[in-house]
């Protein structure tokens, strides 16, 4: 028996659309959702019980940042992440397979695993996929991910069949590492922009029988379109029994999009990122709340919100705060952005479940401006 596993609900009879609930030692969670992200052990300004607040379920923490700092093994002798950062629901750990492939120079692959250069100090260090899953062991988040290459774009045929191919012999690897009972697996399903090696990943993938599967290598600079075609030819190779985990996609339409494919599990920096950046997230897409035109305007970020920003603060405070660079506007936008996603994460789940997403999805994707 797997420590999370996955309970199919219902499934749109007009679309991929699932509603299902994600069982792990930390509760029981509803899908489709969005997970915040807390790379170094903390969602960016915001406290747990912020995001039980505005409906948080499951987060998701960094393997190589943590690997880095400040070391699994202190993580372990704090009781695992759950008692280090006190947060009380599901957690997911990524392998730190992206972050170290993002260094590009700075890293040489073999198929023993990683040699890279810290970001931090520039010391040289090491990550394979045994590695990985043993610091991940000792995080103790509810889902571990396999380690992986995320397969840049573009990428040439025979680049990507050759990575994709050493994925899923490094999955085998984690399999075989991982022992943890309380704690379950999921593979990663690569092969770049080309079908037949998104079948041949998750063919050889599934038939591990893996707790879950996340789906890499989107969303890395490709057009939105030739995502959607990728995906909805990569979740159909999936089994319907086990969640499926679109990773690295956070904006309403991509959510959206994934969902109509079959998708339960999103994850994104993006809502966090753009905060700190005076951008605010609204279902028509985006609010530059650091623009001038907003300097005398006392409407909330979104009337329709009912977040504790909107509720409480004018465009024209927030924008005062990022001008006088003051800390309290991060904490405002953040909280704003992230109960948006979680919010149209809900807003999806009761779609499906009173079979109305189709209508759902083509009415918000009609004043979806980006």
């Amino acid at each position: 028996m797997h420590a999370v596993t996955y309970e199919l609900i219902k499934e749109c009879s007009r679309s991929g659309a699932r509603l299902g609930r994600l069982h792990t030692p930390h509760g029981t969670f509803e899908t489709p959702m969005f997970m915040p992200v807390g790379t170094q052990a903390t969602v960016k300004t915001l406290s747990p019980e912020e995001l039980y607040d505005m409906g948080s379920q499951v987060i998701l923490s960094n393997t190589y940042h943590l690997f880095l700092r400040p070391g699994h093994e202190l993580v372990k002798k704090a009781g695992g992440l759950h008692k280090f950062m006190n947060y009380k629901r599901g957690m997911l750990t990524d392998s730190g397979g992206f972050q170290v492939f993002s260094l590009g120079a700075m890293r040489k692959i073999k198929e023993e695993g990683v040699t890279f250069r810290s970001h931090i100090d520039g010391s040289r260090q090491f990550l394979s996929p045994e590695i990985a899953t043993q610091v991940q062991e000792a995080l103790g988040a509810d889902i571990a991910m396999a380690f992986d290459e995320c397969i840049p774009y573009p990428a040439d045929y025979d680049y990507a069949k050759q990575s994709t191919e050493r994925t899923t012999r490094w999955a085998e690897r984690c399999l075989k590492a991982h022992k943890r009972e309380d704690q379950s697996l999921f593979g990663i399903v690569q092969g770049g922009m080309y079908k037949d090696l998104r079948k041949m990943s998750a063919d050889s993938l599934t038939q591990m029988d893996f707790a879950g599967y996340g789906i890499g290598g989107l969303s890395v600079g490709e057009p939105k379109p030739m995502m959607y075609d990728i995906l909805a030819d990569t979740t159909v190779h999936l089994p319907k029994n086990k969640a499926r985990y679109l990773m690295g996609v956070g904006t309403a339409d991509c959510i959206i999009e994934g969902v109509n494919l079959g998708v339960d599990m999103f994850d994104c920096v993006f809502p966090t990122r753009v905060a700190r950046n005076g951008t605010a997230m609204i279902p028509e897409g985006r609010l530059v709340v650091r623009n001038k035109t907003y300097e005398e305007d006392f409407r909330p970020i979104d009337e329709r919100c009912n977040c504790y920003t909107c509720r409480n603060f004018s465009r024209a405070y927030i924008r005062h705060l990022f001008k006088a660079e003051e800390l309290f506007a991060l904490r405002l936008l953040t909280i704003h952005n992230l109960h948006f996603l979680l919010d149209l994460a809900k807003q999806i789940r009761t779609a499906i479940a009173e079979d109305r997403f189709p209508e759902f999805r083509e009415a918000y994707l009609a004043n979806y401006r980006g």
